[in-house]
């Protein structure tokens, strides 16, 4: 089974990453980690808040297949944390892909592993311009990129950005991911059942609710 990561740091955003995370795990039942440097409460841009699996410290990051990066509306506090920066470049060289949309890219940039990457992001170009490891001549204006072990996107493209790395993987996400519009559809399908089995199990799950 293949395992993967999430990085949290303030003000990430949950939107960017979220079809990609509930694919992973609804779909194809994946368990994911969430690392961040401390353990203690993290607030998202969208004001969920949520507590990681393990710390920088805890975790390993080669362990892992994919470790992804969400972008943040407030990058400095994850550009200055030492233990976040310091983990991701433990994975410099190694065979981790690194998924990371919108303004995440600079923390690959700072931690060395886009070091001769192709890349994009969406950040403002001026941040690239106060920052010396961050190579210009290697960003590309497209919405989603990929270079050898590295995913990166624009925070519009979220659903591209998820389809370019559960792709990676291999997992069957068919033609249309996530772009079935709901006229498409008949009376016939979008009416839901379960099977006889799932049925039971509700019941008796329900039981417990019923007494």
């Amino acid at each position: 089974m293949r395992k993967y990561a999430v990085l949290l740091y303030p003000d990430f955003s949950l939107q960017e990453i979220t079809c990609l995370t509930s694919a992973l795990a609804i779909w194809f039942g994946e368990k994911i980690d969430y690392i961040a440097s401390e353990d203690k409460e993290y607030r998202s841009e969208e004001g969920f808040r949520i507590l990681p699996t393990w710390t920088c410290a805890e975790a390993k990051i080669t362990d892992y297949d994919c470790v992804m990066l969400p972008g943040t509306i407030n990058p400095l506090p994850a550009l200055f944390d030492d233990a976040l920066i310091d983990f991701l470049r433990s994975g410099v060289d190694s065979d981790v892909v690194f998924a990371a949309i919108s303004s995440s890219p600079i923390l690959l940039s700072k931690a060395g592993i886009l070091n001769g990457r192709k890349f994009t992001s969406g950040y403002f170009m001026q941040m690239a311009d106060a920052f010396g490891f961050v190579e210009k001549e290697n960003f590309i204006h497209k919405g989603i990129v990929e270079d050898g072990n590295v995913i990166t996107g624009i925070g519009m493209f979220f659903r591209e950005f998820a389809e370019a790395v559960l792709r990676r993987f291999g997992y069957d996400i068919g033609e249309c991911f996530m772009r079935e519009k709901p006229e498409d559809f008949s009376e016939d399908e979008l009416t839901f059942y379960w099977t006889d089995e799932e049925y039971q199990e509700f019941l008796e799950e329900l039981k417990a609710y019923a007494e």
